[in-house]
């Protein structure tokens, strides 16, 4: 029978005591770098007596005086060899206490490889759906994967998932997210907010449908159902007057009253027809003092409440789709000028009476000083002059304070468009 090339149980008396582990870790990872463990030195700064002690016995000397503690790898090799404790040195004596040990260089190509082949959902994804090529290369590029899952393994398992999902979409017609979840992943909750499939399935989403880049609750609700995808179906609202196109929205608007649509009516009834051109306000204000004044002639108006919700935005999007086109009014103050942008980044319309001509204006017919101009300076692309007016005269103008003017242009007679 022929000798085991290392005697373990010697060995771990020798080198597996717990004063000599920060011995054995060095030497595994010079193995790991490729370095031989034949000559050189490993030191240890500060060591403690037990250190010294554990060093002396396994060289049967003192290693040295000093502040730190040297030994010269010759020597350990030499000791084990001798010994017949490890006939083959060091190397063999690492890898029977550690384990096998896998060169760095060897250990990166094999990780590399697994990224690799983990990546191969998104793969065939990019081949099979060609307007997520570029999305699917700039998500291997930024790293976001690596992030989210850590390791080869969990990143196959998530690319597989969200790949299942952007094959799905856009659903047609629209459905719950939850239950989309459940149907496609097995789980109600596989896209819930703040997980990694959740990330990438949304990033993916914004490739296939041109959804604007965003933040916040509102604007995920709003991606998700540009892919049909329904986080909140009945919260989501949008305020409108004089819409016509299902039986509702008809006989409101034979009544002249204002009409909520909620994300689930327009997701399953959607409008069948569009006016040629529809008004846009920020505030209700607005569109209650046109039912007021107007009533059933009053030009179609919808209001967004503020930052556009995904009603609004699912709305304005399937009205352009029939034809319409958009004439927008908003406060002229710096938060008006961001609702403004975030919608021009959604469907394109025109400035209701909302230019920087319109705010000097109105600033010029004001009866008393209007509140001073607060915030954070935005952008006005639709006019950029806009946003330069409002730093140069630094009040807000509401529109309610121009309502009579807008209430003008909204009338059966009016000839503003």
């Amino acid at each position: 029978m022929s000798r085991p090339a290392v005697d373990e149980a010697r060995l771990h008396r020798l080198l597996g005591a717990a004063d000599l582990a920060w011995l054995v870790d060095r030497l595994r990872r010079r193995l790991e770098r490729g370095q031989p463990l034949t000559t050189g030195t490993v030191s240890l700064a500060a060591p403690t007596p037990a250190q010294r002690l554990a060093a002396e016995r396994l060289l049967g000397r003192a290693p040295g005086g000093g502040g730190s503690l040297t030994v010269r790898l010759d020597a350990v090799d030499a000791v084990l060899r001798r010994s017949g404790i490890s006939p083959e040195g060091l190397p063999a004596a690492v890898s029977a206490l550690t384990g096998p040990v896998v060169p760095l260089k060897e250990a990166r190509r094999t990780e590399e490889q697994a990224w690799t082949e983990a990546y191969a959902p998104l793969t065939l994804l990019a081949q099979d759906e060609p307007l997520l090529a570029d999305w699917a290369a700039r998500v291997r590029e930024t790293g976001l994967v690596r992030r989210l899952a850590g390791t080869p393994a969990a990143a196959r398992t998530l690319l597989d998932r969200a790949a299942r999902v952007l094959r799905e979409l856009p659903a047609e017609p629209a459905r719950s997210l939850a239950v989309f979840a459940a149907d496609t992943l097995g789980s109600s909750h596989a896209l819930d907010d703040g997980t990694p499939l959740a990330a990438i399935a949304l990033s993916g989403v914004r490739a296939l449908t041109g959804h604007p880049d965003g933040t916040g609750a509102a604007w995920r609700r709003a991606a998700w159902a540009s892919a049909g995808l329904l986080r909140d179906d009945v919260s989501s609202t949008v305020l409108t007057l004089n819409l016509r196109g299902t039986p509702a929205l008809d006989w409101m608007a034979d009544s002249g009253e204002p009409s909520v649509l909620t994300l689930r009516q327009l997701a399953h009834h959607p409008p069948q027809t569009a006016p040629p051109l529809i008004h846009i306000c920020e505030n209700p204000a607005v569109l209650s003092a046109a039912a007021d004044t107007h009533g059933a002639g009053s030009s179609p108006l919808v209001c967004l409440q503020g930052q556009p919700s995904a009603a609004a935005l699912t709305l304005l999007a399937h009205l352009r789709g029939l034809g319409a086109s958009f004439r927008y009014h908003g406060d002229f103050d710096w938060g008006g000028l961001r609702i403004a942008t975030t919608l021009l980044q959604h469907i394109p319309w025109r400035p209701w009476r909302y230019t920087a001509d319109d705010y000097r204006a109105a600033v010029a017919a004001a009866d008393a000083v209007p509140p001073p101009l607060t915030g954070k300076p935005a952008l006005s692309p639709w006019d950029p002059d806009l946003a330069s007016a409002l730093a140069e005269h630094a009040v807000r103008i509401e529109e309610e304070a121009v309502l009579e003017t807008l209430l003008s242009d909204l009338g059966p007679a009016s000839g503003y468009s």
